[in-house]
């Protein structure tokens, strides 16, 4: 494959002290990582083993993006199809996975990186089928995939053991979507997901599925990202359509524990859920009112909310992931200047020599 570099400006954000206090704001780094055309709707972010941030993205195709500790790579897999809603996963070998909705087609796939090349199938293409994805892979490398039939209005699951099985999940009523897939330590499934104005959830113990409705206080549910504590405990982070604000739910082993963790205008879709090493959460999100990229961490008493980025209209299709330090790393779109942008809390020893050159200029290799 061709390789064509160019320069990429990274934009530090820099407050050069001392390591900063609880609820102080962070040190963000934020960097464009692509810019050709209109490049960077439905971000998906993985890190890999050393915390390297790979990123699948919608461009003229399904791109991705995966840098190396010096540079960015970036790919195109798939040139037709209008590919949507991808969600990435890494393998044990930091191999990328990706799910995606095929537009064309109306179908749900799935490409998969064998260390060479990039194999691709379709996982199920009965209707309209493959919206919303979310992946996950069990401990050994096996694709899971949650997605809405549009056609019938059900959750699906898809699960791959050789061969690919795949389950309507939940079909009462109607459901929007917006699903989001974790897997438990014994590799079942735990599902979030939007239904009529509510936010419900769905988990297999090895023989059968249990539903919850978690949430129905008005029009409550869309845009729902879940994460797994260390008990298998289920979080889960989504958007309050009738109040406009980001919500927040946790298990705790016996009740659901809900609140609003910001209501200062507009705020909430496109939420990305992780939790850190003591299980507290950390969320990103779109402030619509301000066209802003914030950012909300709970430190185990109280909420620290932040701005991260309010250059222009920039924050949708958000997608966070923490690395093995605790620090945030986050993918979003920039609807201005339609690009992809990353934006990352760097360890100290980075941070400053970013600060000592004010602007790192960083080379990026195009492969086409």
């Amino acid at each position: 494959m061709k390789r064509r570099p160019f320069l990429l400006i990274v934009v530090a954000l820099l407050y050069l002290a001392n390591p900063c206090p609880a609820q102080a704001e962070l040190n963000w780094v934020i960097q464009t990582v692509d810019s050709e055309r209109d490049v960077g709707r439905y971000t998906s972010l993985a890190l890999d083993v050393v915390g390297n941030p790979h990123i699948s993205y919608r461009g003229t195709g399904l791109e991705y993006a995966a840098f190396d500790g010096s540079a960015w790579d970036i790919e195109t897999l798939v040139d037709a199809g209008s590919p949507r809603f991808m969600s990435l996963a890494l393998d044990s070998g930091s191999r990328p996975r990706v799910s995606y909705y095929d537009w064309t087609k109306s179908s749900l796939k799935y490409a998969a990186f064998d260390g060479s090349a990039w194999n691709i199938q379709t996982v199920d293409y009965e209707g309209v089928v493959g919206n919303w994805p979310s992946l996950a892979l069990d401990s050994s490398d096996n694709p899971h995939i949650s997605y809405y039939d549009d056609r019938n209005g059900a959750l699906k699951y898809a699960a791959f053991d050789g061969s690919w099985a795949i389950q309507s999940v939940d079909s009462t009523g109607y459901v929007f979507g917006h699903t989001s897939l974790a897997l438990d330590s014994s590799g079942n499934p735990h599902i979030s997901y939007y239904g009529i104005g509510e936010l419900k959830y769905a988990d297999f113990d090895g023989s059968g599925w249990t539903f919850q409705i978690i949430d129905s206080s008005g029009n409550v549910g869309a845009s729902t990202s879940l994460a797994l504590d260390s008990s298998g405990n289920p979080h889960i982070s989504y958007y309050d359509l009738t109040n406009d604000d980001l919500k927040y739910a946790a298990f705790d082993g016996s009740a659901w524990d809900i609140e609003t963790v910001d209501s200062e205008g507009h705020v909430g879709s496109h939420t990305s859920l992780a939790l850190d090493s003591s299980s507290n959460p950390h969320i990103s999100y779109y402030d619509s009112t301000n066209h802003d990229l914030k950012y909300a961490a709970f430190d185990g008493s109280a909420w620290d909310i932040e701005t991260v980025d309010s250059e222009g209209h920039v924050g949708s299709y958000t997608s966070l992931a923490l690395d093995s330090s605790g620090n945030t790393h986050i993918s979003y779109y920039d609807s201005t200047n339609q690009d992809l942008k990353y934006a990352f809390v760097p360890e100290p020893a980075t941070l400053l020599l970013l600060g000592l050159g004010g602007i790192a200029l960083l080379r990026r290799r195009r492969q086409a």
